[in-house]
């Protein structure tokens, strides 16, 4: 027994040495990378409510204006791949104390703009083919992959020269990088649009520039573990 006991003791204290052994001096810091780009597409998503007493009517009047809103969607050059749709319903409000039904058809549809050109034209168009909502604007670039891998470069960079500056005010030398995490996240700004009319009200559109797509900001950001010799 009391063998059996040494042998286990020894063998812990051999693997706690080894695990010793293997522990290294580090400096983990994190970093940044931002790049800003001008946006060149715009994804939006429009709709069309009816209301009505009767659900089979509501229904065919809404139809009725998507298909419109479908037809100057291509008409306007937007690749079929560019535009789908994304909810449809058809429910009954039923009014309680009038004991009556009112129905709401509603369906949606996502648009890629690729040529921001387009963007008061094809707006005003769908405002007269019977779109009565919009939201959900996010703009986009179609080289957000280039920007994206341009960003990473930076954070890592950036993460490097904080550690050297740790590292120097220690009087030590900075080694290779042991870990590296990714922690960035897509976060792209989505201003939204409340509920609009069939006719935008005070010439809104009207031929006038209503898009400002500004910058969007494409930022990564890492966590580096760097060896200390």
């Amino acid at each position: 027994m009391k063998k059996n006991l040494l042998i286990a003791l020894t063998f812990f204290m051999a693997v706690s040495q080894i695990h010793a052994q293997d522990v290294k001096p580090l400096i983990t810091v994190t970093g940044e990378g931002k790049v800003k780009v001008v946006p060149d597409q715009v994804s939006i998503s429009v709709s069309v409510e009816s209301k009505g007493t009767k659900a089979a009517e509501v229904k065919k009047a809404n139809d009725t204006k998507i298909d419109g809103v479908l037809k100057f969607i291509k008409k306007m050059g937007i690749a079929n791949e560019d535009f789908q749709t994304t909810r449809v319903s058809l429910n009954d409000q039923y009014d309680y104390e009038k004991k009556k039904h009112n129905y709401v058809a509603l369906q949606s549809i996502q648009i890629l703009i690729k040529d921001l050109a387009k963007y008061d034209q094809l707006m005003e168009g769908l405002v007269d083919s019977g779109i009565n909502n919009i939201g959900n604007i996010e703009f986009k670039s179609s080289k957000i992959e280039i920007h994206k891998s341009e960003a990473r470069k930076l954070a890592i960079q950036n993460a490097k020269m904080k550690a050297q500056d740790y590292i120097g005010a220690l009087g030590q030398k900075l080694g290779m990088a042991y870990t590296v995490v990714d922690n960035s996240q897509d976060n792209f700004p989505r201003p939204r649009y409340e509920m609009m009319a069939m006719k935008m009200a005070d010439g809104i559109l009207g031929g006038n520039e209503t898009l400002a797509e500004g910058e969007i900001d494409v930022t990564a950001n890492v966590s580096v573990s760097f060896l200390i010799n």
